[in-house]
């Protein structure tokens, strides 16, 4: 044959192969834009980027955002759960718009007597409930709750023509608020404090019988400003209970009256603190100011108690002041225990301080602010130094809520002060999350309205990485040789939810208000998924620096999804489209299996497959270059004996190659590849990712390869793999830190595991393996 001739039908036999093989990968993945769309640009998907928001993620040029200043006075009737209020805004329009008209928030209007939320979701007869829960059911009359609105003026005393939709009052201006203007008006109103115990408002009293004082926890309290922004223009919503809050920066003068033998605290610096406190109390704080590694009590347990007894006639008003914050909140009662510490960040100090009745303790004097000082200190390191300061855990029966530098967390021992793991653990995980709430929404400023996620699901993304170092920095708190029970976070905790019945389950990128379980859509997968990109898909370097990133873009700002998912995108080089797409925009799940495996040993002669191609093309061995030939075990050409030779004793081709082109030295240290395995996984679910496999040899060695969720972009069914080596292959295992969240790993292993039946778990007999 000549040389030519040679050449081509080298090239041609080549060819071949390679069309082959190109084949077998594009197997059963259907046609190419369906192949693909996982690891598609989200073009469609995303806003398209402008001067107000950049294509990185960050603010752009234009960015603007308006500004709501408030001075209020503030009176708490305690004798019949009533709050009065009057207050001055001061709205500043940043946008480039005229406003003809203004929007307010009146969220306690959700609880008005013919409020629409408690009939906006269908219900069916429960055959057995609890007294209260029946109680309150069927035999309490509805709470008459709801915003009172004495008045709304302008500047000059003059009413505005107002007009209330449900939760949200429309203030009519006389004339337009220009681009650039701004605009001051009061309000005056009232309205009754809900029982929060009776029906899990987010603000209220809790009434202790057996000394027949209140606990407050005030928030929402006051008629404020609605967001208008590039995004939305108004964000005007209903407010109907789960989408909880969009709201515009500003600063607050704050003077709340209230009986005077109370103990108050809030959102801001207090003004007045000689005239509030004792002077016993002011060399306590000043101790407080100085002591970074324990509490100090401002107010002792045994003054809290002989306090409940006085019910004092007489009242004291608090001045507390906050600047650039988005609301306000505070707590008072006779009731409350009172300690503070401080904790450095950036140079500064900052106060982490608890107030809890009695029947908070002994878990509480013990736990809250140690938690609340390691919140800071951890959400610091990986975002930005807390900027507010003070951060304060409020004790209140079954609550989680959370507002600028105070927030409300339950956990309540039994009456004998005895109290479980559970109750502990809870209360610690909910001071962390709370207190993590300052970070977001409190400080990068999402639209909570419309994205709870934004808000939930970073929070408690960053709740578990602070659970974790809980238990690292105080071991004794936690049981022996165990890391923290986070509830959330982990990956295998998201598995239930993602497997389970997709009619009851939607995509991150959801309302809250129109999903079924809100609790594992905005705080646990987008947490889990959060954890699983830092530690399995970017590293914790490239996660770190782009999540530090977009926390300081957006601090004081108000960020959407986009500007998120750019913003990761932009500091770490790293394509999340695919990763975005299937975790926040579909219900698709992790299933990533074993479908088959191959072994293949080197052979001096073609196999059936190989003579086939060359008789279809006329072809002789001749007419080819020097080929390696490879042969899988068990076929019709196999031939046992290759199982005792090396790859160079099997060929011909190997062994002239390596005698022509190696020296001894050289060909002894050679590693040949006796065994040659073909492995096969499929995807059943729908989320690509990476694809981590550990392999086991038969002389106990372990190999772990992770290959890039890239492996499926061509076939977004099944791909396969070459795995060459001198040892024998004898286990596979998909996955096996269970880092994916992989919904099915029955199919995550070969050789197959046996399963136990549940019927062999429940008894007991047989252990997973």
């Amino acid at each position: 044959m000549d040389k030519t001739k040679y050449c081509f039908a080298s090239l041609l036999f080549l060819f071949g192969l390679m069309v082959s093989a190109q084949e077998a990968e594009v197997k059963e993945s259907g046609p190419a834009t369906n192949r693909q769309s996982k690891f598609e640009q989200m073009y469609q998907e995303f806003a398209t980027p402008n001067t107000y928001r950049s294509a990185s993620g960050a603010p752009g040029p234009d960015y603007y955002q308006q500004q709501a200043n408030y001075k209020m006075n503030i009176t708490l009737d305690d004798k019949n759960a009533k709050i009065f209020g009057e207050e001055t805004i001061t709205y500043i329009n940043n946008s480039p718009d005229d406003l003809e008209f203004l929007w307010v928030q009146l969220d306690q209007n959700v609880r008005a007597k013919d409020s629409k939320s408690p009939l906006r979701n269908g219900k069916v007869v429960s055959v057995a409930e609890q007294f209260d829960v029946f109680k309150n059911k069927y035999m309490a009359e509805p709470f008459d709750g709801g915003f009172n609105i004495d008045y709304v003026k302008d500047a000059n005393g003059k009413a505005l023509p107002y007009t209330i939709n449900r939760t949200m009052m429309r203030i009519d201006l006389e004339q337009s608020l220009k681009s650039k203007a701004e605009i001051s008006f009061s309000i005056k109103w009232n309205y009754n404090i809900p029982d929060h115990t009776a029906n899990r408002a987010r603000s209220g009293y809790e009434y202790f019988p057996k000394d027949g004082n209140r606990a407050y926890v005030i928030a929402q309290f006051f008629p404020r400003m609605a967001v208008y922004s590039d995004v939305e223009g108004w964000q005007n919503h209903q407010f109907w209970g789960s989408g909880e809050f969009a709201l515009t920066f500003g600063d607050y003068e704050v003077n709340i009256t209230v009986p005077a033998d109370h103990i108050l605290d809030g959102t801001g610096v207090l003004q007045n603190r000689k005239e509030m406190y004792t002077k016993e109390m002011l060399k306590r704080y000043e101790r407080a100011k100085k002591s970074y590694d324990k509490p100090v009590l401002i107010v002792t347990q045994a003054e809290a108690e002989a306090a409940e007894k006085s019910f004092s006639e007489k009242t004291k008003t608090w001045r507390l002041k906050a600047h650039n914050v988005r609301d306000f909140g505070f707590a008072t009662s006779r009731k409350f225990i009172w300690d503070m510490q401080a904790v450095k960040l950036g140079g500064k100090e900052i106060m982490a301080v608890s107030m809890y009745p009695k029947e908070g303790n002994p878990l509480w004097e013990e736990y809250s602010t140690k938690a609340v000082a390691h919140t800071l200190k951890s959400y610091s390191s990986h975002t930005f130094d807390y900027p507010y300061p003070k951060a304060i855990s409020v004790h209140a029966k079954n609550q989680g809520m959370e507002y600028p530098m105070i927030c409300w967390n339950y956990g309540r021992p039994n009456e004998d002060g005895t109290y479980s793991d559970h109750v502990k653990y809870g209360m610690i995980s909910v001071i962390i999350h709370e207190v993590g709430h300052n970070y977001f929404p409190m400080i990068v400023n999402s639209d909570e309205r419309q994205w709870g996620w934004m808000d939930e699901g970073l929070d408690t993304f960053m709740q578990y990485m602070a659970e974790q170092e809980f238990g690292e920095a105080y071991p004794e708190a936690i049981a022996p040789n165990t890391a923290y029970p986070s509830r959330r976070g982990a990956p295998s905790k998201i598995v239930p939810y993602m497997s389970g019945d997709q009619s009851t389950i939607a995509p991150i990128m959801s309302n809250p208000e129109n999903i079924y379980q809100l609790g594992p859509n905005a705080y646990g997968k987008p947490a889990t998924a959060l954890n699983i990109l830092r530690e399995t898909v970017m590293g914790r370097e490239l996660f770190d620096h782009a999540f530090k990133t977009y926390s300081k873009r957006w601090m004081f700002k108000h960020p959407t999804p986009e500007d998120f998912f750019r913003t990761m995108e932009d500091a770490s080089a790293v394509d999340l489209d695919w990763y975005w797409r299937s975790w926040f925009y579909t219900t698709d799940y992790v299933d990533i299996g074993i479908k088959g495996i191959k072994k293949y040993y080197v052979s001096n002669k073609p196999n059936k497959k190989m003579r086939e191609y060359m008789a279809a093309r006329n072809l002789t061995e001749a007419d080819l270059p020097p080929l390696v030939y490879l042969v899988e075990e068990g076929s019709e050409d196999f031939d046992p004996d290759l199982k005792d030779k090396s790859p160079s004793e099997s060929s011909q081709t190997l062994k002239e190659f390596m005698m022509d082109n190696m020296t001894v030295e050289e060909r002894a240290a050679v590693k040949e590849p006796k065994y040659i395995y073909e492995i096969t996984y499929d995807k059943p679910g729908g989320i690509p990712m990476p694809l981590i496999v550990e392999y086991t040899y038969a002389d106990g060695s372990t190999e772990n390869i992770t290959y890039p969720p890239e492996i499926w972009r061509k076939n977004d069914k099944e791909v396969s793999v070459v795995v060459s080596s001198e040892k024998e292959l004898t286990n596979i295992v998909v996955d096996p830190k269970a880092e994916t969240a992989d919904i099915d790993v029955t199919n995550n292993s070969w050789p197959k595991k046996e399963q136990p039946s549940d019927f062999d778990k429940m008894k007991g007999k047989v252990k997973d393996k």
